[in-house]
């Protein structure tokens, strides 16, 4: 049983973790497939065909790829949560830029539909918006030293989009500057760009801010329980009402996973597990938040291991 100072924590992944057929090993559980065609409806997309038939370029529509990870999310952590005792339950949660919406619902902010439905409109402005701004990409700019980084992004008109700790910086802008970052990396980086479809979490996306809030007015929100943190500055949100702000404008703001990170450490974080399709955010962890246990969800046959670690932390 946790001892009263240990704290677990659930993590969401963001855009860019999805991969072709990446819901075909979860529909062998039936609860994850009753939940993915509730959430399908809600969304108004099948999430279950993109889920396991649908290309790498189908997944990569930006109205698409959101409502698929917050969908797998949300069913894999409700899966995972579904059977186990009160002590166990996780004490904070966060995701990363759409995962935020995930990690939202889990802190019961949003029911899973509410949330399924606001990364629906939020996915279709914000690639009607990157569309309407011409070509745009990001690219993961790793290693380096960060204020040499930071220059070649500034020479270059980008944007450092995510901040995500471990040596990790995430570059947005038009895809000729990502070329150009891929073909002439700053100096001891490497960079790889990205499976999205435009420069996310920059000034681009402000015309999705207000198609989402519209969306968003009639959602009452409630307050988080769990601890929810935001991406914006890594801070506790007190309300529903603050958390659904911050979801809304955030995207048009980079993504401070860093400090997601510190704060989790700040707060004695004792576990992490990052629900499917797990593996970028456990990744970093193991970079930054360095001898936390972790464990992420990219199959079923990682459950056992989750919940293992869970009852001990």
């Amino acid at each position: 049983m946790r001892h009263p100072s240990e704290v677990l924590a659930i993590v969401c992944p963001g855009q860019g973790a999805q991969s072709p057929g990446m819901l075909s090993p979860w529909l062998e559980l039936p609860f994850v497939t009753r939940r993915l065609r509730a959430l399908s409806e809600a969304a108004g997309v099948d999430l279950i065909r993109h889920g396991t038939t649908s290309d790498a370029d189908t997944i990569r529509d930006t109205a698409v790829a959101q409502p698929l990870l917050v969908a797998t999310a949300l069913a894999t952590a409700r899966e995972l949560l579904g059977d186990l005792p009160a002590h166990a339950t996780p004490g904070l949660t966060a995701g990363h830029s759409v995962g935020e919406f995930a990690a939202a619902a889990l802190a019961g902010v949003l029911t899973d539909e509410e949330a399924l439905h606001l990364v629906a409109v939020r996915g279709t402005a914000m690639a009607e918006a990157a569309a309407a701004a011409g070509p745009g990409s990001m690219a993961a700019v790793l290693g380096g030293d960060p204020s040499d980084v930071a220059s070649v992004l500034t020479a270059l008109g980008l944007t450092p989009a995510n901040m995500n700790g471990g040596g990790q910086i995430v570059a947005a802008g038009s895809k000729d500057a990502i070329a150009a970052l891929v073909a002439s990396p700053p100096s001891g980086t490497r960079v790889i760009e990205l499976q999205v479809a435009g420069a996310f979490h920059t000034s681009d996306m402000l015309p999705a801010v207000d198609r989402l809030a519209e969306a968003a007015s009639g959602v009452a929100p409630h307050d988080p329980t769990p601890i929810l943190l935001s991406n914006a500055d890594g801070a506790s949100v007190p309300t529903g009402r603050e958390a659904l702000d911050r979801l809304i404008g955030q995207v048009a703001k980079p993504v401070r996973w860093d400090l997601c990170q510190a704060a989790m450490v700040d707060r004695g974080v004792t576990a992490l597990i990052e629900v499917a399709p797990g593996g970028v955010l456990t990744g970093l962890a193991k970079r930054t938040m360095k001898g936390i246990p972790s464990v992420a969800l990219k199959t079923p046959a990682d459950l056992d291991a989750a919940r293992e670690l869970m009852e001990k932390s």
